[in-house]
């Protein structure tokens, strides 16, 4: 195990909506729309998925190496985790060119119940890029309840815009930070590329019968539970507003910090933004580990006898025991997820 930051093997991960041709803009991948719209970032979460592309779809694998991430978590949990050894996020790119269908997900005690894991699927996501038209939708109108949602369920295999009918809906500027507590209705709309950070599941129920063109079955709906047990993951009353501003945490000597999402959003993870523009940020996280996306410009990850290029669209780990040892410099922006 080498002492420095771990890089990753590009992993775009199959979905049954189509999307990604905004990833040209970001990773300088092709322009174009397929059925691989997501980029899963040092993950060891398996999707899943129906036809899964061999056992570990979703799971990261270390750069230059045949190591998945799980693997290597498995092996060096402490040092690689800290104190707690426990990855406890997921961090996803993700375009979509379609509506997806209305869904939630399940919190803590849901899938405590159901899923028989420790985690449920709070998520958050950060607008990077959007395309002309581009919406979001999140919560429930006002009047809408089980009744009124279990009909619409129905609604939707003939009349497509049923479910739409029943959500809020905002559209989205790049920038624009939002946090999806679990359990509460939302779908992201067509044309939006968005960092999304959330609890380490692929738990999602979509109880709406189409995503597009595509026809989804029952167990893509409501993921082996019953339709009235799957039901009971959401939430009826009206969703207060998601969207947060970043707060500055520091700014000075060339580098600015953000807190993007913090502890009095949600005990899932933390977000920071660092914008550094000629100045240098040492990377360090308390007995933690942590997630880094360039999102803009290109810099230098340096090091005692270390030094690698950054740009747009890069993405690594630092290990929890490497905390305190790395800097940033150049011009550049990073998301810090932890």
């Amino acid at each position: 195990m080498r002492k420095e930051p771990i890089f990753f093997e590009r992993n775009r991960v199959g979905r049954v909506y189509t999307g990604g041709k905004l990833f040209a803009g970001f990773f300088g991948d092709e322009a174009e729309d397929g059925f691989l719209p997501e980029e899963w970032i040092a993950s060891a979460v398996k999707a899943l998925n129906k036809n899964p592309v061999g056992e570990k779809e979703g799971v990261s694998k270390i750069k230059g190496s045949d190591m998945y991430f799980d693997d290597l978590l498995e092996q060096y949990p402490l040092e690689m985790l800290g104190s707690s050894r426990k990855m406890r996020i997921l961090v996803k790119i993700l375009d979509s060119a379609v509506r997806l269908p209305a869904q939630a997900h399940p919190d803590k005690t849901f899938s405590r119940t159901h899923f028989h894991s420790e985690y449920g699927k709070t998520e958050s996501w950060i607008v990077l890029d959007t395309r002309p038209g581009a919406k979001i939708y999140f919560g429930f109108k006002d009047g809408v309840d089980k009744e009124s949602f279990m009909a619409a369920i129905d609604e939707s295999e003939t009349d497509k815009d049923a479910m739409e009918r029943l959500m809020e809906y905002t559209e989205p500027q790049v920038g624009d930070v939002y946090l999806i507590p679990a359990k509460t209705v939302h779908a992201i709309g067509a044309g939006c590329l968005i960092l999304e950070v959330q609890e380490p599941t692929d738990f999602t129920i979509q109880p709406e019968h189409w995503c597009d063109a595509y026809k989804l079955n029952e167990q893509e709906m409501y993921i082996g539970l019953s339709k009235e047990t799957a039901v009971d993951c959401f939430r009826f009353e009206k969703a207060p507003d998601t969207r947060l501003t970043p707060t500055v945490v520091s700014n000075a000597d060339g580098v600015r910090v953000e807190r993007v999402i913090g502890e009095a959003d949600t005990d899932c993870f933390i977000i920071n933004r660092i914008t550094v523009n000629g100045g240098k940020q040492v990377l360090s996280v308390e007995e933690s580990y942590g997630v880094y996306i360039v999102t803009h410009g290109d810099g230098e990850l340096t090091g005692e006898g270390y030094t690698r290029p950054i740009k747009k669209g890069d993405y690594f780990f630092m290990p929890a025991i490497l905390m305190g040892q790395f800097s940033v410099s150049g011009n550049v922006e990073i998301v810090e997820c932890y």
